[in-house]
């Protein structure tokens, strides 16, 4: 038995120092997408900061999801929570089986540079959104009377670029229009429906997504507008930016990985290549057809990217520290 557990952890460690190799080999190509995801995580958490010194707590707004869901109360929003921590943590090791189990059929670092596209894409609509119109939150701790529902004027940009991670995030007021937690889960639940393997855990998956679209409502966090939002919009984000994106490489059919991005020129030049082709009346190899597409870089250039980024720092900085 104790051989049969040595040998069956030395094979287990082998899988894992190759995997990490490889996966590290495509960090190498990719870093600057991983961490230009990251980064726009605290950009979404600034705007999302900068909106509540916005906010004005005034009368709950007619919502039709507050007519037919139960108020669960301000002592059970922990429910909601709870599932959306669950389905984070679930997604994230998910991510990672590939260290682990024989059956590989995704790259960790390809799958995230994804994944980082589908948020970085949802939270630019959401940012535009919720700057548009500020409604009165109807939160329990943004609602009138709460000392939460209205921060105080900034002393320096300095205050405001901390967001007081974690209780800035969890209590913070006027960014409602479309739901940032159901960003998350709809964006999870989608790639695993495409890149999952097991049927009935992506049953489970849209079972929870609708569960937390309820519980959001009846816990007060959202109205039912933003949860329904969340759902068509990122659905269309997710759906568009597949048909952009590279499509990730099928391990078990033992070709390469198609690392990130595909430049521009080496794209051209492959087009030019089959047109030649086909001028001259030779036939071109089905492989070829395979469509790359762009990498998600290609949607936003490094600087579309910063101009993008500035004008909102600057839209930002000027909304907060232009009101008496």
């Amino acid at each position: 038995m104790s051989l049969y557990i040595g040998r069956e952890a030395s094979k287990l460690w082998k899988r894992i120092c190759a995997e990490t190799t490889t996966e590290i080999n495509l960090l190498a190509e990719n870093w600057k997408y991983i961490l230009g995801g990251l980064i726009f995580q605290y950009v979404h958490g600034l705007a999302a900061r900068g909106v509540h010194y916005l906010h004005k707590p005034g009368p709950i707004l007619q919502d039709a999801g507050f007519y037919l869901l139960p108020e669960l109360g301000q002592d059970k929003g922990y429910i909601s929570e709870s599932v959306f921590t669950s389905v984070f943590v679930s997604f994230f090791l998910w991510t990672f089986h590939p260290f682990i189990f024989k059956t590989k059929k995704i790259y960790t670092v390809l799958l995230w540079c994804r994944v980082l596209a589908f948020l970085v894409a949802s939270q630019i609509l959401r940012i535009i959104t919720f700057y548009s119109t500020q409604l009165p939150g109807p939160n329990y701790h943004c609602r009138e009377g709460s000392k939460l529902a209205r921060l105080p004027h900034p002393d320096n940009a300095f205050e405001v670029l901390l967001i007081n991670f974690p209780k800035g995030v969890v209590y913070g007021c006027g960014d409602l229009i479309f739901s940032s937690h159901m960003i998350f889960t709809l964006v999870f639940v989608l790639t695993y429906q495409k890149y999952g393997s097991r049927r009935s855990m992506k049953q489970v998956a849209w079972l929870i997504a609708v569960i937390q679209s309820l519980l959001i409502v009846a816990c007060r966090k959202h109205y039912t507008v933003d949860v329904v939002v969340a759902w068509y919009t990122v659905n269309l984000v997710v759906f568009f930016i597949n048909k952009k994106l590279p499509e990730l490489p099928d391990r078990t059919s033992g070709v390469s990985p198609l690392l990130l991005p595909v430049s521009i020129s080496d794209k051209t030049a492959k087009n030019k290549e089959e047109n030649h082709k086909l001028l001259n009346g030779n036939s071109v190899d089905p492989a070829d057809w395979v469509q790359t597409g762009a990498s998600y870089f290609d949607l936003f250039s490094s600087s579309e990217l910063l101009n993008i980024v500035t004008y909102s720092g600057m839209t930002l900085f000027l909304l907060l520290f232009s009101r008496d």
